[in-house]
């Protein structure tokens, strides 16, 4: 006797299809197809239905209403939602309003773009909540540092700012390699 139970092996064979659901406009089922930019549902009734929408949604997700804070735009409420950049304050009177601001306000550094010398850097956050610094003249100039920097020349190689890496004040200059 076989300690092992067959009948876990037995399967329909279409049981790793999923089920999407039929499409809305022909009514012929929907599956997951590929296409150079990535995976899609599309109708199986191709190219006569040209019904398609992405396998992942990437709407903006509501978090939490802010009561008795109002739009400054339409004096709608405004909320707390996630879209792909982040969290984020927005009118939840959307379609209509397009009004957005950071959860985080940028804070200036009082320190002059090495790169482009017109800017200041200023403490940004990414999507997952990591510090970084840009200069404030983005998109011209995409100077960027993933340390804090100091107003202070590097005095081995000359480049305008030092970053704060871990206590010690380093050059951010690879080729440099200046560390006090």
């Amino acid at each position: 006797m076989s300690k092992i139970d067959h009948s876990l092996f037995s399967a329909n064979e279409h049981a790793l299809e999923d089920n999407f659901g039929d499409c809305p406009e022909c009514g012929k089922a929907v599956h997951i197809k590929n296409s150079k930019s990535g995976p899609f549902l599309g109708c199986t009734g191709y190219p006569e239905c040209s019904f398609s929408k992405p396998l992942h949604d990437k709407q903006t997700t509501l978090l939490k209403t802010l009561d008795g804070v109002s739009c400054p735009e339409c004096s709608s409420e405004l909320a707390i939602k996630k879209g792909r950049f982040g969290m984020f304050i927005g009118c939840t009177n959307f379609p209509d309003c397009h009004y957005i601001a950071p959860i985080k306000q940028q804070e200036e550094t009082s320190v002059d773009c090495p790169k482009c010398k017109k800017g200041q850097l200023i403490s940004r956050t990414n999507k997952y909540g990591k510090q970084f610094f840009a200069c404030n003249h983005y998109p011209k100039c995409r100077y960027v540092l993933n340390f804090t920097p100091v107003n202070e020349a590097c005095p081995a190689c000359g480049w305008a700012v030092l970053i704060d890496k871990k206590g010690q004040l380093q050059c951010p200059q690879p080729a440099c390699g200046y560390k006090k």
